[in-house]
């Protein structure tokens, strides 16, 4: 319950950040979905040679993540280690076209709950010496809500990026491909025709 009052005032203050319609992002997670997944990486004598979950980007609106990753920044592996009792929240594809994609690169914001938000490719690693748990939880918008470009942040001079598509359409679609660094995301853009790719 506590996570849960957590993300909502995380998606008030991303509304006043955006200069969103406060009451539009309301809507869209009002009746959102709450899920938790829990990882457990034993050690491995040769990290390098075993991945803890590949490359990919999260379906999901945000994630509030207690454990750090690793994201992918001008073509490297940065690691991303929480603050003390701190948590990491990664910005999902969901999120990504709701905004319209007007926050790409990861951004730092740092206080006693929250410490990185980013829009990135991750991915999570093992250690060499000590096991690892990490324990995500996911937030989506409403499953009869579509996904695409708010209403208030599209325009004639800012122009939808991505297509709209339902929710339950959207999951469909992107749980039957395999986990690909951010292709999905990519699938649904807007050709500058205004055509779907």
């Amino acid at each position: 319950m506590e996570v849960k009052k957590l993300a909502m005032t995380i998606l008030s203050q991303m509304a006043k950040a955006l200069n969103m319609e406060s009451e539009e992002m309301r809507a869209l997670f009002s009746e959102g979905v709450q899920s938790m997944r829990m990882n457990y990486y034993p050690p491995c004598l040769e990290p390098d040679r075993a991945m803890g979950f590949t490359p990919h980007s999260d379906a999901d609106a945000f994630t509030i993540l207690y454990d750090g990753l690793q994201i992918r920044k001008n073509g490297k592996w940065v690691p991303v280690a929480p603050l003390h009792n701190a948590f990491v929240v990664n910005i999902g594809d969901i999120m990504e076209g709701d905004i319209n994609r007007i926050v790409r690169r990861p951004k730092v914001k740092e206080n006693k709950h929250c410490e990185q938000w980013s829009v990135s490719e991750h991915r999570a690693t093992v250690n060499s010496t000590k096991e690892r748990l990490s324990i995500a939880t996911f937030y989506n918008s409403d499953l009869d809500s579509e996904l695409g470009p708010a209403r208030s942040l599209v325009g004639p001079n800012k122009p939808p990026i991505f297509r709209r598509l339902p929710i339950e359409k959207y999951f469909k679609e992107f749980f039957s491909r395999k986990l690909n660094g951010k292709s999905y995301l990519d699938f649904m853009k807007i050709q500058s025709n205004g055509e779907a790719k």
